[in-house]
């Protein structure tokens, strides 16, 4: 059985509520319920933070025993060398998702620390996003 794990980044707790026009209104707890029961088959854990030391070291504890990580940094992408570092340092393959299509919106979210050190990136579906990236790992 695959094990795979969502790390997203700051803010991304106040889904349903923030901008509601890029993100949607529903929690992304209501959607990891769903995600989980579509793909039962499947070990998907989770694991938020709007702390950026706190999502390396998630990183560094899961990198070299998942199968899959599935990594929203959300502002952190633009900005965080070391988390770019820390998927760099690891095993597991990371794919770099994001709910809006980052191009299309201000030109510092045109660059990612992160892409360069992922597996693939996929943005600007939505919360389908999510499960895109973990449709590539099964």
């Amino acid at each position: 059985m695959k094990k795979l794990i969502i790390i997203n980044g700051p803010n991304l707790n106040l889904l349903g509520k923030r901008e509601p026009n890029i993100y949607g209104s529903l929690t992304f707890t209501e959607f990891l319920e769903e995600v989980k029961t579509k793909y039962s088959d499947v070990v998907i854990d989770y694991f938020q933070s709007n702390i950026e030391g706190e999502l390396i070291d998630k990183l560094h504890e899961v990198g070299f025993s998942y199968d899959g990580i599935i990594l929203n940094a959300a502002a952190y992408t633009h900005t965080s060398v070391g988390i770019g570092d820390a998927i760099k340092g690891i095993e597991t393959p990371v794919v770099e998702v994001h709910i809006s299509n980052t191009f299309g919106r201000e030109e510092f979210r045109h660059h990612s620390y992160i892409s360069p050190n992922a597996k693939g990136v996929i943005l600007g579906f939505g919360l389908q996003s999510y499960e895109l990236a973990i449709q590539s790992f099964i």
